[in-house]
């Protein structure tokens, strides 16, 4: 839509490069769409600010995927992990992995990439699967030894809550429960995410 607006607006001064852009645009918005889907309801009207700061080097690795919003780009995912490793350009290379409707189902993967927002204090990153286009990644809160993580963005209509094992303890599986209703989200939306031995 981005790009059917912005056409829009230079529309009038009526040159080939609008056109050609225009014949490019439109299959590439809709192409686009198509993969990611149309976003879940809000979930959070008042998304708050990341409630600390979050130390890159700490935060890299493996992380389990314990419950989220679903997501078009998600629908059925289970055993959900994600890693986080840096790259060479100092950018974080992002692993996506899950099982299509079940534990047994056919394994899917996807690479992205990520860099933190200047000012963030580490805890906002922006993410691209889809060439030149970026998501908003917030931390909005995580365990002091980054045992786990609760990350969300500003729409209020996506939102992950990771683990840094497969079956967290019944503590924290009630912790983070708490946390995500005390940051201002509709528990009834969470969608638990099943991973090996659940």
């Amino acid at each position: 839509m981005f790009f059917l607006l912005q056409y829009t607006r230079v529309w009038q001064t009526n040159t080939m490069a609008n056109k050609a852009f225009l014949l490019l645009a439109v299959p590439f918005t809709l192409g686009l769409a198509a993969c990611v889907g149309t976003p879940g309801p809000v979930g959070n009207a008042s998304v708050p600010e990341p409630a600390r700061p979050v130390k890159l080097s700490a935060y890299l690795g493996k992380w389990y995927e314990y419950g989220r919003y679903e997501a078009p780009f998600q629908k059925g995912c289970e055993g959900v992990t994600a890693d986080y490793s840096l790259r060479e350009d100092e950018k974080i290379k992002v692993v996506n992995s899950c099982y299509q409707d079940s534990l047994d189902g056919k394994f899917r993967q996807s690479t992205g990439k990520a860099k933190l927002v200047d000012g963030s204090d580490g805890a906002k990153l922006k993410v691209s699967f889809f060439g030149p286009f970026y998501g908003d990644y917030w931390v909005l809160d995580r365990g002091e030894d980054y045992s786990w993580s609760i990350v969300g963005e500003p729409s209020g209509r996506y939102l992950w809550m990771l683990t840094r094992e497969a079956q967290p303890n019944a503590e924290l599986r009630a912790l983070l429960e708490h946390r995500v209703r005390e940051l201002g989200y509709d528990w009834g939306l969470v969608r638990l995410t099943q991973q090996a031995g659940s």
